[in-house]
């Protein structure tokens, strides 16, 4: 359970009834700016990479509330273990009989480590999930489950995104046991 709710935790409801707010802005933005010089190749994968990102955490958050990928765009944005491990966990929970409300932040995506020069270029980044605005309640009755009192709310999580001909997609994301 704790393994779920540390997974399930970095997810947000992710709600707008704006159809523009599902877009990955970062993205689009990056793609349509006319520029003078040429983007540096590498600054241009870091920005592409966040994007990719801070878009799989919105579709996390969908997902995990409706407890299933199905009608999300989350396989959009994750692949490998990190699909997989969202996958599990949805379905435990959904198992479970829970669901969740709120929302996450994800603060200050960094990309710590960057390398093009693999058959599968990638990058390393660092964020900081904040949960406190998320929970996790029974589906049937909107009820708050009661959680561990001593556990993080807001941690580090590190992940890895890859560039596959589809796109940029997050294939390894691993919550810290450390604080932010």
């Amino acid at each position: 359970m704790a393994c779920v709710v540390a997974t399930a935790a970095g997810c947000s409801s992710g709600k707008s009834s704006d159809p523009k707010a599902a877009q990955t802005p970062t993205a689009t933005a990056t793609a349509k700016k006319p520029s003078a010089k040429p983007a540096d190749p590498a600054e241009a994968s870091k920005s592409e990479a966040i994007a990719t990102y801070t878009s799989y955490w919105r579709e996390m958050g969908r997902s995990y509330a409706k407890g299933s990928v199905e009608g999300t765009a989350l396989k959009d944005y994750a692949a490998g273990s990190a699909l997989v491990s969202a996958t599990t966990g949805m379905t435990n929970m959904r198992k479970g009989g829970q669901t969740t409300v709120g929302e996450v932040t994800v603060e200050n995506p960094t990309v710590t480590q960057i390398d093009m020069d693999r058959k599968v270029p990638h990058v390393r980044l660092s964020s900081c999930l904040d949960i406190s605005r998320w929970e996790v309640v029974d589906r049937n009755t909107k009820k708050p489950i009661v959680l561990p009192s001593g556990r993080l709310t807001r941690y580090v999580v590190v992940s890895v995104v890859e560039q596959w001909p589809e796109g940029w997609r997050v294939v390894r994301d691993t919550p810290q046991e450390k604080s932010c």
